[in-house]
């Protein structure tokens, strides 16, 4: 796997000086106990990143509800964690991944390509008798240079344009029952993007938790062309994140993320809303 990395390989590395390992274990609707279960116990020399307060930029009229950071200000928030162009990140969380993809897809976007996502998370490297402690490492401060990758993102107007002539495969990574509209437990209006396909981002995982392996991968994307233009969102872009690893695990190139998401999709009331299992 070229994007993720197994505990066994995190452990046999754990002090190696070019490495930064980042926790980003955060619940939606909980916004302190990411870094309250950090503070309690962590990966040795792991520093936090906080989904809302460091990934993303506050809510607005538009964007979703996590909103892509300012780039300075993630790039402040990067250089003090440690992180520069000469140094491997290995990222974590215990929500099977997609709080760690989403940092993952910010460090490619931002032109970091040394970006990995450990295998199962946090509790899977505990139930291992794997070293823990809640000493929180001191970091010198460095400068992360940015270096954007545009053709990773995807806007409002591209999807709207995709949508309507079918110029990229969109993607929905929600729910199967969110998608079809049949609920909405999070966003203003149910249902998703019309011409959108659902593939839900847990299924790029089995049924124990590890990530699926490339070929697995390549399977799960079948009925999609390997050439094809692919964009992918959620909710609010952060989950849509490990189909996009995924996808580029299975050989796609052609694959951006539409951070905004349903909820800023919805944003504009002249949007138009598709329900139903297709």
């Amino acid at each position: 796997m070229e994007h993720i990395v197994s505990k066994q390989w995190l452990l046999a590395r754990l002090y190696e000086p070019d490495l930064v390992i980042v926790d980003c274990r955060f619940a939606l609707g909980k916004p302190e106990s990411g870094r309250t279960d950090y503070e309690e116990a962590h990966i040795p020399r792991a520093i936090y990143l906080d989904l809302e307060k460091d990934l993303s930029a506050p809510v607005a009229r538009h964007g979703g509800r996590h909103p892509l950071p300012d780039m300075e200000q993630l790039a402040l928030a990067l250089g003090k964690a440690g992180i520069h162009r000469g140094v491997r990140v290995v990222i974590y969380d215990d929500q099977g991944g997609a709080m760690a993809s989403r940092l993952w897809w910010l460090l490619q976007y931002t032109g970091h390509r040394q970006a990995y996502v450990l295998d199962e998370g946090f509790t899977a490297w505990k139930n291992a008798s794997y070293p823990v402690t809640n000493e929180q490492p001191v970091v010198i401060p460095v400068t992360y240079e940015l270096s954007l990758k545009p053709a990773m993102l995807a806007s409002m107007e591209d999807v709207r344009a995709a949508s309507k002539d079918g110029s990229n495969i969109i993607i929905d990574s929600r729910e199967p029952r969110r998608y079809a509209g049949f609920e909405e437990p999070l966003d203003a209006k149910a249902g998703h993007i019309p011409g959108a396909v659902n593939y839900f981002w847990k299924g790029v995982q089995d049924s124990s938790g590890h990530w699926k392996n490339a070929d697995a991968l390549r399977e799960h994307f079948a009925e999609l062309p390997k050439d094809a233009g692919i964009i992918v969102y959620c909710g609010s872009g952060v989950t849509a994140c490990p189909n996009v690893l995924a996808l580029k695990e299975a050989g796609f190139t052609k694959v951006k993320l539409y951070a905004g998401s349903w909820s800023d999709w919805i944003s504009y009331a002249e949007n138009p809303i598709a329900t139903g299992e297709k």
